[in-house]
Order: C-alpha cells, then structure tokens, then sequence
C-alpha cells in the first residue's frame, strides 16, 4: 500500500510545472484583453477624477403628498442607478438622505454630462391630441406651424417606414377666419373637458356642447385661451412652470421647440396613451429612408389599442387637431400629423434628433419613469485634486508598507523571499489587469478606500506565504530533508490559509452587501484580492516552491536558502543502532 502512496506523491511532485504555465497564461491572456480592449487603466471613482454632486428634492404633486415614501423614493433611486449604468458611467452613487432628498454623485466622463441631464428627469410621457398651436409670439391661435420632427409610422415587418411629408402640413393650414378658428378651438376644448365623456368618444366631438349644458366647460375653456394667449415660451421660467399641477386626463398648455429652433406653444388635450404603454424605446439610425437618428417604440397590447384609436380619429381632422404632441416632462419632444391609423403597434419618433439626443429619449423611455417629481437642489463640482492629494499619500504609505515586508522577508527568509516577492508581483499583475478590465465590464471604479483594500491585501497575500514557509521549517526542524518536508507541509498549510482567507472573504461579503457607496469599493477590492491570493499560492507560490525545493542551493539547505538546518536547530534524523553481532549468535 505504501508503494502507490508514494508514487501519486512523486507524479505529484514532478508536474508543478503545469500550475506555473497555466497561471502565466492567465497573466498573458488578461494583459493581452486589457491592451485589445484599449482600458490599459482601471477607471477612477469621482474622488480620484472629479465628477459632480447632485441634491434632489421630491416635489409632491398637487392633492398626493402621500407619494413621498419610503418605496417611491427606493424605487426613484433604482431607476436613476439604471439611467446613469446605461450610459456607461462609472461608480455613481445613488442614495436617499433623509424623507425626501435624494444625492447623486456622478463621476467625470465622457457621459457625464449626459447622466446630469437625465438623473432627476421625470420621463413622464403623454401622447396628446393638438388642439391649437402658433410660434411663440405669433398670432392667431388655431394657424398651424411647421412641424418640428416629422411623423411616426408604423412599423409592422422593420422594414422602410412610409411617412407623409413634412411639407403636406404646412399647406394644410385652414383658411378660416380668426374667430372662427377661435370657436372651434373652444368647442374641441368643451368636449374634452366634459365629465361625461371618455377617453375613446372625445374625438368624435367636433361642434359646440347644447346651450346651457357647457356653461363650466365653455368657462374652463375660455380661461385656458387666456393663459394661451399670454403664454410666452421663450422665457425659461414661464416654460418650467407650464402645465405644472394639471392632470393627465385635463386638458393642458405646453412648450416645444420645432425643427428651425423656435419654441413654440400649444393647447393639448387629454393624454390618450402615455409612457406606461410603450414597452420598448431604441435610439435608431434610419439610412434606409433617410430620416437620420431616430427613436422607435414599440407599444404594449393594450397601448397598441389606444393608439391606434387615437390615430384612426385625429387622422379625420383638419390641421392642428391632425396632430398629436408626444409630452415628455411638460415639454412637447414632437407633434407629427398623421393620415390614417396606425395598428402596427410600433412607432417611430422622427426629427431633428442626433445621436445623443434620440439615446438620451430613449435611454428614459426604456428605463421608466420616476414615480416621483424631483427639483435640483444643489450641484457642486467635485475636484479631483484633493482626491489626487489623498491618493498619492496612500500609495506612498503602501510603497513603505510593502518595503518594509520585503526587508523582513529577505532578514527573515533570506533565499525564500524571492518566492514571495515573485508571487507578489504575479498577485499585483492579477489585481490590475482585473480591475482595468472590470470597469468597462461591470464599471467598477477605483476610489481610495478601493485602494486601501489593496494595501490591506498585501498584508494578507504575504501572511498565506508566511504559514506556508513555516509549515516547511517546523518539517525540516523535525529532521527531514528538503523535497519531502515541502510535500508535507502543504496540506496543514493549505487548510489554514483557505480557513484564514475565507473569514476575510466573508468579512468581506457582509461589508460590500450592508454597505453603500464609497465602502462597497474598499469591500469588493478585499474580497478581490483575497481570491487571487488562494490563486497564487496554489498556482504559483506551492509549484515554484516545489521547483525550487530540487535546486542544491535549497535541497542542500544552504545558509542563505531559509532553510539551513543547523540555523533552523533541526534534530538528527532517528536512527536505529546496531547491535554488535555475538559470535556465539552467530
């Protein structure tokens, strides 16, 4: 029985070359995908590159200050966490502080400017029939103006859209008189707003409610015309405040911009379909028709339904009442016309959109709505300076740190501290690579106390090759030779440092899911490091070990080695004496 033992334990011996190819490929292959991938540097977290902090305040609208609660402002912070992770920026912080204020922290970037702008935005979408609108400033309050983003079509088969021409809307204008356009802009604002009537007939109602029965409706319509008349949507105050407190089944004024840059000003009627019924919105290049960047939406079953009703009933109207404004945050994004209904149960939103402007719309879109109406506080700018300051004080406290282990290691363990200062570099390459490559994967960001996890972990690689290298002492104090005092040490050695490092990984675990933050970086760079350095002690500090244990400057246990004998005070081997042979005996 002893035989086989042997020989799976010399099998065992005479292949550490295995481990050290295999962990050096790794090295290789994660250097080479660093340097293909183009992220040769671990991103930085706001402290160490600058960024921006945002105080958000919730506003309760008007009758619901219920709405500010614990659930609405975790779910707020869930999606801006999702709007700023979907557009690539690293280590933003998104936490509540106190009842009702909420604080991003937003890291310098190349999308930064693009997460402040969409963080605290409402995205509350509301598809409206257009009753009235003119260029602000302008007279007549029916006249139609150019259309600023052209059309959406459906969209049954992905294949070239068909949409009605920009230029049929301007010569669609009606050739009424002022008080006529008047009239019908108070009579299609009296039918939306009587009590009586639904969503789906509002449509229908073109004429004048009977005498005497529109009296408040004709009232609410009248006040509404006044505040149109007045409204002036090139003031950036006036334009915020528009259709603040109006619900969406009323009928309300909003602002927008058309294609030439103009703002423009309308009187909108109920919301028939609104954000909650698209179910997908995808920024889309549109070369087949030429229609540039544009923003496709595909509808839920039930959204594809009002949609299609809505179309199928402005399509019977003269222009402006041909058209719907698709409302994002009280600000009219488009106001297509359209010819017919469109049942497709997609739509595409097309227009003066570039690149970032249709990713931002959809970016919103696809990550939903915030269930609350948030107004900016604060924001400050976050220098990097002090962050840098603190950095290079850490890594100068870490480069002692690490001197000082290596100075003990070679006072200590002599030629043995080449094995660990080896296996220290190979832990090091393995963090950076990792952590240069994970930023762009996950966006982790390195932040400072990131970087005292990994000063820390140099205390904790070091310590698993202390146990190990002592482990080998105690065997070689007991009287056995090199090669196999290495194999025999390994498996006490091995199961005190998996014990040692699995409590760090735990401690670890706890501190990155019970924090938030800044701490999570410090606790995901500790539970990092502690797993490669499981890895380099079995891959590579064991197998070189192993490799150096048959070199005569080791096996021979030379002064200089750490594992002279006679300075370990190791003990003779037992041997057994013979007895002198009795020649009667004999």
């Amino acid at each position: 029985m002893a035989t086989p033992k042997k020989g799976r334990n010399a099998s065992a011996q005479s292949k550490p070359g295995r481990s050290l190819a295999l962990i050096l490929i790794a090295i290789a292959a994660l250097t080479g995908g660093m340097f293909a991938s183009g992220h040769t540097k671990p991103r930085l977290g706001i402290d160490l590159a600058g960024g921006t902090s945002i105080t958000l305040r919730a506003v309760p609208e008007a009758g619901n200050e219920a709405a500010i609660n614990k659930t609405n402002m975790d779910t707020a912070v869930s999606i801006m966490e999702r709007r700023v992770n979907g557009l690539g920026v690293s280590e933003s912080e998104v936490q509540t502080q106190g009842r009702e204020n909420i604080i991003v922290n937003i890291p310098k970037g190349t999308n930064s400017e693009q997460a402040r702008k969409q963080v605290g935005t409402t995205a509350k979408l509301y598809f409206r029939p257009v009753i009235a609108t003119e260029i602000a400033g302008g007279k007549g309050t029916a006249s139609p103006s150019p259309s600023p983003t052209g059309s959406p079509t459906d969209k049954p088969s992905g294949k070239a859209t068909d949409k009605p021409e920009a230029t049929d809307k301007g010569s669609a204008s009606p050739s009424a008189s002022a008080s006529t356009q008047g009239r019908a802009v108070t009579d299609a604002l009296k039918a939306d707003a009587t009590p009586s009537a639904s969503a789906s007939d509002k449509g229908d109602k073109a004429g004048p409610s009977p005498s005497g029965s529109g009296g408040t409706a004709e009232g609410d319509a009248n006040a509404l015309q006044a505040k149109y008349a007045k409204l002036d949507c090139t003031d950036e105050k006036t334009r915020s405040s528009v259709g603040d407190g109006v619900k969406a089944s009323e009928p309300t004024l909003a602002c927008g911009k058309n294609a030439q840059g103009q703002w423009q000003k309308y009187i909108l009627g109920p919301a028939e379909v609104d954000g909650t019924d698209v179910d997908k919105a995808q920024a889309v290049l549109n070369t087949q028709t030429g229609a540039g960047w544009t923003v496709t939406m595909d509808f839920t079953d039930a959204g594809a339904k009002k949609f299609a009703n809505i179309t199928g009933k402005l399509a019977q109207n003269q222009s402006p009442q041909n058209q719907f404004a698709i409302v994002l945050d009280g600000e009219v994004v488009s106001d297509p016309y359209v010819r017919q209904a469109l049942t497709g149960g997609n739509a595409e939103i097309s227009g003066n959109f570039n690149q970032q402007s249709a990713q931002e719309l959809s970016n919103m879109l696809s990550y939903g709505a915030l269930p609350l109406t948030f107004k900016v506080d604060s924001m400050t700018t976050v220098t990097a300076a002090l962050g840098g300051d603190q950095l290079q004080a850490g890594l100068i406290a870490g480069a002692i740190g690490l001197a000082l282990v290596v100075i003990y290691l070679l006072a200590y363990y002599r030629g043995l501290s080449f094995i660990a200062i080896l296996s220290l570099l190979v832990s090091a390459a393995l963090t950076y690579t990792l952590m240069a490559l994970l930023g762009p994967a996950i966006g982790f960001a390195l932040n400072l106390p990131a970087v005292c996890g990994a000063i820390v972990a140099i205390g904790i690689t070091a310590d698993s090759f202390i146990v190990y290298f002592e482990r080998v002492r105690d065997e070689i104090r007991e009287g056995r030779s090199l090669r196999p005092a290495v194999e025999r040490a390994w498996p006490r050695a091995r199961r005190t440092i998996l014990v040692s490092d699995f409590v760090s990984f735990l401690a670890a675990a706890v501190l990155f899911l019970v924090t938030v933050g800044k701490v999570q970086g410090f606790a995901f760079t500790l539970g990092l490091t502690t797993l490669l350095d499981v890895v380099v002690v079995f891959l590579f500090t064991k197998p070189l070990l192993t490799l150096m244990a048959r070199r005569p400057f080791f096996a021979n246990g030379h002064k200089w080695s750490g594992l002279d004998p006679k300075s370990l005070g190791a003990q003779p081997p037992l041997r057994r004496t013979r007895r002198p042979v009795d020649p009667k005996e004999a």
